[in-house]
């Protein structure tokens, strides 16, 4: 047993006092990623609060679970066996507002979490394969790819403060009353077929000074503890901004708790929650390649972890922590939840406190499963107005996309002035979807899911560029663990 603060080995077991403090610790700095992905995607999908809450608490659950299995193994085949929270990437929350999109509600789940186990399962077999598949995969695509992803949140986030675009304008209601009294006047002609009135009206609820001031106030207390805090409470700056956000818009009726008040203390997780999945190839392929670029992150972050820890992963451990990835994908789709990696701010966090024992992520692990049995931690978290995530949003979306500016700024620009052209070109192909979304409709129907993602768009464009321009050149170990440690924060 360690009688002081670090343990020094991986496999130490501390007191449990100290297992339950450092693993709350972990638990806390992953704890607005965790809840923010479940968030996005179950009111993209138009789910009702409690079917939102409980995407909430079945992602705590499967994070405790795969954090488990990551950090304190399960067989030879998976866990990584080092200090490793697992959280859902953001890297897969693009394609997944994308799908949420075009197939809104129960059936749009369903869609989801089949290419969500799917995406698993295909990537527990690759996952050996990855030290081949990587050489596709070298920074500048990776790169571009993440930065794409941010760039393509950043719009959920500032929609969460203003609202959505399409509330911006009310039709007139003078010429509602118009339109029915000459449609009601004896022998009025039929209005035409797809007759609509055109929205010229400022609506009152969209982009008000109240909802501005909450998200400016999230954003300053960030930016405030951000820049003077130190250690725990610096890791933890978008949790408290969020805490502070919910207080002021408590204060100012935004937040209910009718939810929180009818949710129960316990209930288990059930798998297959919306009915069966539906396995679509397109919305697999686009996973799959999501959970590529995950595992390449990964396979770095395990590198660089095994240098803080003084334990250099074997190579079976890679791949048994990579199918990990792919295991606790599986497990998320099959229980109604999403993708899962390492979060990279609690690698960080190893580095930062110089706590290697495997055990704290366990009882972090742990933690996890009992937040997510709790309905009413579930409840509590749908309650949040849109509004204090937009601020939120802003800077952890942003993030994403300076995570890809990071691991870009390894790429040789100055000696090879075609890697810039493999930005510029993909980086252009993936904001087509979002400044054109209706560029694909004289397109064939069939090729609409392929071409709606502009992250998929990206990730082909990227792919493709970098084979014609630089070949499929190895990557190496010290590429990859550089490229890994500039990913930190990016999920």
């Amino acid at each position: 047993m360690a009688t002081d603060v670090t343990a020094n080995s991986v496999d130490e077991v501390l007191p449990p006092a100290k297992l339950f403090t450092l693993g709350l610790q972990h638990v806390l700095v992953m704890y607005a990623g965790a809840i923010a992905v479940p968030l996005i995607v179950g009111r993209v999908l138009g789910l009702t609060p409690e079917q939102v809450a409980f995407l909430i608490s079945a992602d705590l659950f499967v994070c405790g679970v795969v954090t488990i299995i990551q950090s304190y193994g399960f067989g030879s085949w998976f866990g990584v066996r080092l200090p490793v929270m697992m959280g859902v990437t953001f890297a897969s929350v693009g394609p997944m507002v994308a799908i949420a999109q075009q197939y809104p509600g129960i059936e749009g789940a369903r869609m989801l979490f089949g290419s969500i186990m799917a995406a698993g399962v295909i990537s527990m077999v690759i996952a050996p394969l990855m030290s081949r598949l990587i050489r596709f995969f070298p920074p500048i695509v990776t790169g571009t790819i993440i930065l794409v992803i941010g760039v393509s949140l950043m719009r959920i986030g500032i929609n969460w403060i203003f609202g959505q675009p399409n509330s911006a304008k009310l039709i007139n209601p003078d010429w509602q009353a118009w339109v029915a009294g000459a449609s009601a006047l004896p022998g009025a002609a039929p209005l035409p077929e797809g007759f609509r009135l055109q929205a010229t009206v400022d609506s009152p609820n969209y982009a008000t000074m109240q909802n501005m001031l909450i998200a400016a106030v999230v954003l300053v207390t960030i930016i405030l503890i951000i820049k003077y805090a130190r250690g725990f409470l610096a890791n933890i700056a978008v949790l408290v901004g969020i805490i502070v956000g919910a207080i002021i818009a408590a204060a100012a009726g935004q937040m209910h708790f009718d939810q929180v008040a009818s949710a129960g203390w316990f209930a288990l997780i059930t798998p297959l929650r919306f009915g069966m999945p539906i396995f679509d190839p397109i919305m697999i392929l686009t996973m799959v390649l999501v959970m590529i670029v995950v595992m390449i992150e990964s396979l770095g972050m395990f590198l660089a972890l095994g240098e803080m820890c003084n334990k250099r992963p074997t190579q079976a451990e890679l791949a048994a922590g990579l199918r990990t990835d792919g295991l606790g994908t599986f497990i998320g789709g099959l229980f109604n939840t999403f993708p899962y990696t390492s979060f990279s701010q609690n690698v960080g966090l190893v580095g930062v406190t110089g706590v290697r024992s495997r055990y704290v992520c366990v009882a972090g692990g742990i933690i996890m499963i009992v937040l997510g049995l709790v309905p009413k931690m579930g409840a509590l978290v749908e309650a949040l107005p849109t509004v204090v995530l937009g601020g939120a949003g802003l800077v952890m979306f942003g993030m994403v996309a300076a995570t890809g500016i990071r691991i870009l700024s390894a790429v040789d620009f100055k000696d090879n002035r075609r890697n810039a052209f493999i930005v510029a070109i993909s980086l252009g192909m993936g904001m087509i979807p979002l400044i054109a979304p209706d560029f694909k409709m004289h397109m064939p129907h069939a090729i609409h899911p392929l071409i709606d993602s502009g992250i998929l768009l990206a990730s082909l464009t990227a792919l493709a560029l970098n084979i014609v321009f630089n070949g499929a050149h190895a990557v190496t170990e010290d590429e990859l663990r550089h490229a890994s440690m500039q990913a930190d924060g990016g999920h």
